[in-house]
Parts: structure tokens; C-alpha cells; sequence
């Protein structure tokens, strides 16, 4: 029997094949527990579920320190199935430099130790030849990534309970200074905050669809997955409600629709008040409406695909020669835009649905535009000074004039 969106390999036990992405799932159970994993070749699938060393070696050991390994093979068959596709594909790949601490107990990860990989790594990509690689055109600017990876597997290490007891004493080793001392190179500047006026901008070279959908992204501050993935029977127009609850499952490679989840990136439905232009905009996509097709955006029924969102997107900020880029400034320029109009992370909070405040704050920090709002302001303060000290000025008679009258 097949799994929601797989079917079964013929003469394989416990391996599957997704039918989009034609990645391989492994399934093995270890001590009545099941455990799941997702490979690109079947060769690898194949290897893990003959491979019960690593899973099982705390278990037959309760005394002795599991390794970085081992907790990462844990944390991956517990916790990566309620992550979303894109947030595994990230960390596997952050994991990749930290495999080198990987054969070491959890407690033999120190500060000290910590010091020394950084400091390896830094020095590795300081070099000529390293210069070059790295994703995107900046390469490679800090650890940052690594490091804030390494405390998320920590913390999972320290509330896990199959590592509760080995674990209770240990403190994380990753320190502030690490990130000091992984910098490599300044951050290129990106701005992500779109402002009001070139949002407008990009919207107006937009094809009517794609204008639909950015538009509606900017005025729920939603993630573009969740405005792609909305559907109809979340919709009431005549209570002026609509509910964020599901989001599109794109793959990181061919960035093809592979499924619609039920729930968004934080686990929680978000409500949002149905304003005078979302209705405009519901109206115009219900002409558009399929019998037995629930969602509000699609191309002939089908869902839309994340790489044409992309092609989209990148056209119209060309066009409108706007300096943004990406399918998320829309959702940090309106989590900006909150902030002015309402004048505080509430109302942050309010439109974007973060949980935690600090992220509302990333998400609406101050940027140049701000600074050049408030600098013109201070520079008008100080003019209006200079006007009226010199008209206090000219209406001062001077000792030396008053002697000689």
C-alpha cells in the first residue's frame, strides 16, 4: 500500500518513490519506533535502512555520549517530517561543514572545540582559490549559518527525551565570540523592506494575474506559498474573513508544485479582515473559478508552479528598475510599513503572525529610508533654528552702537 503521494518500490522493502520529485523514502522501524528518510538514489535509501549502527549505538550504550552523528540521524527521523521541504533542504546543507565535528561525543564539543573549527574554516575560505565559491555571487561572508545550526541541534539534543539524562548537564559550546570570530567578509548590501512607492511600481509590471497575486501577498504580509496555496473554502466574503491554513509544497530543485499542506510554516491559521482591495481582488479571481478547483490562484486548474512565480517577479522588478529582489519583500515591506502605520511590533505582529517579537522586529527594523526620513526631518529642525535666532539677531543694537549715540 502507498504512501500519499508516493507508490511503492517493486522488490524493495520499506522504500518508496515520490511520484513529482522522484526522490526515494526509507522506512525502518528500530525497537517498535519508526523512522523515516528521504534520498535521491535508491542506492542510498537502500544503505540506510541496512544500516542500523548509527541509530542503534546510544541504544545498546546508554553510558556513553552519543556523537554529533548520531543525535543529527535522531533529530533528522524525529523532527524533520513536521519541518516544511524547504527548511530540510537548508539545513541539510548548512550541515555539510559542520560533518567535520560529526564524529565526536556531544560533550567533547567545547567552546575550545568550536574555536578551532571556526577557525579552520575561516581560513580556508579566506583563501584565493575559496574566494569564488559559495552560493550566489557574495560567496561566502560568515558562519553564522553553521553556528546557529549547531545550537538548533543542541537544543533539540538537550529536550529530546532519548538524550534527556546524558544531556541534563551539558551547556551549549557555540558563544557570542564565535560569530566574531567566523566573519569572513562584510555582508553585501540587499534591501529587503520594499517601501510603498516602488511596491507600486512593480505591481503596475505585473501580468493581471501575477499583479493579483503579488498584491494579495503584500496585503496579508503572507508568505508567497501561503497566497498560492489559498483556497476558496477559506473564504467568506460576506463575513469579510479569510483564513491563511494552507501553503504550497514546491520542490527545491525543480521548484515544480508537489502538494498542498495544511497548515503554514508556524503550524497556526491566521485570520485576515477581507478589506475593500482584497475583495477587489477575490472578485476578479472568482472569474476565474473551476468547478471542483479550490484554489483562488492556478493556470487552467493547475496550481502555480514556484519557478513561474520567480520568472514573474524577477521581470517586473527589472522592469520597474526597483532595488529588490525575491518573492519575500513584499511580506518584510509590509511587516515595515505596519510598524509606521501603527507605530509598534503589535501591529507587526498583527499583520504578519509571528510569534516571537524579535522576528516581528527583524522583519520591521530600521533601514536607510528611515534614516533618510529622519535626517530630513532634523535638517529642517535645525533650519527653522538658524531662521529664528537670525531674525533675534537683527533686532539687537550692539553695545559699541549704543555709546556712540
Amino acid at each position: 500500500m502507498g504512501k500519499n503521494g508516493y507508490h511503492k518500490m517493486e522488490m524493495e522493502v520499506g522504500i518508496y518513490q515520490n511520484t513529482t520529485s522522484r526522490n526515494y523514502l526509507a522506512t525502518k522501524k528500530i525497537e517498535r519506533k519508526s523512522y523515516q528518510k528521504s534520498f535521491r538514489t535508491l542506492i542510498d535509501a537502500k544503505d540506510w535502512r541496512k544500516d542500523l549502527t548509527p541509530t542503534t549505538r546510544h541504544l545498546l550504550h546508554p553510558y556513553r555520549k552519543a556523537t554529533l552523528k548520531e543525535v543529527w540521524t535522531f533529530m533528522q527521523a524525529d523532527h524533520f517530517p513536521s519541518l516544511a521541504i524547504s527548511t530540510v533542504a537548508i539545513w541539510t546543507r548548512r550541515y555539510l561543514l559542520l560533518a567535520q565535528l560529526e564524529h565526536l561525543p556531544m560533550d567533547q564539543i567545547i567552546p575550545s572545540t568550536i574555536s578551532t573549527w571556526v577557525a579552520k574554516n575561516v581560513e580556508n575560505f579566506k583563501n584565493e582559490e575559496q574566494r569564488g565559491t559559495g552560493r550566489g555571487k557574495s560567496s561566502r561572508c560568515n558562519l553564522n549559518n553553521e553556528l546557529n545550526l549547531f545550537v538548533t541541534i543542541f537544543n533539540w539534543y538537550k529536550g529530546s527525551e532519548k538524550f534527556e539524562q546524558e544531556a541534563l548537564l551539558l551547556t551549549c559550546p557555540v558563544k557570542r565570540k564565535h560569530k566574531e570570530q567566523g566573519f569572513i567578509k562584510p555582508i553585501p548590501d540587499k534591501r529587503k523592506q520594499i517601501n510603498l512607492q516602488d511596491a507600486l511600481l512593480f505591481f503596475d509590471e505585473l501580468k493581471p494575474l501575477y499583479k493579483d497575486l503579488a498584491l494579495l501577498q503584500f496585503y496579508c504580509a503572507g508568505r508567497i506559498g501561503e497566497i498560492a496555496g489559498l483556497q476558496w473554502s477559506s473564504i467568506n466574503l460576506n463575513q469579510k474573513r479569510m483564513v491563511i491554513k494552507h501553503t504550497c509544497n514546491w520542490c527545491m530543485t525543480s521548484k515544480m508544485f508537489i502538494d498542498l499542506k495544511n497548515f503554514p510554516k508556524n503550524k497556526e491559521p491566521r485570520p485576515i479582515y477581507i478589506t475593500r482591495e482584497i475583495s477587489e481582488i477575490l472578485q476578479r479571481c472568482e472569474a476565474f473559478r473551476l468547478p471542483g478547483n479550490d484554489f483562488v490562484f492556478h493556470v487552467n486548474g493547475r496550481p502555480l508552479n514556484y519557478g513561474t512565480i520567480q520568472i514573474n517577479y524577477r521581470g517586473a522588478q527589472r522592469k520597474s528598475k526597483i532595488p529588490y529582489s525575491g518573492t519575500h519583500i513584499l511580506r518584510h515591506g509590509m511587516a515595515k510599513l505596519a510598524r509606521k502605520v501603527g507605530g509598534g511590533l503589535d501591529a507587526v505582529v498583527a499583520m504578519t503572525g509571528h510569534k516571537d517579537l524579535k522576528l516581528a522586529n527583524h522583519y520591521s527594523k530600521c533601514d536607510e529610508d528611515d534614516q533618510r526620513e529622519i535626517s530630513e526631518k532634523i535638517m529642517e529642525f535645525i533650519r527653522l533654528s538658524k531662521l529664528e535666532t537670525s531674525h533675534d539677531c537683527a533686532n539687537v543694537i550692539s553695545l559699541f552702537d549704543f555709546k556712540r549715540r
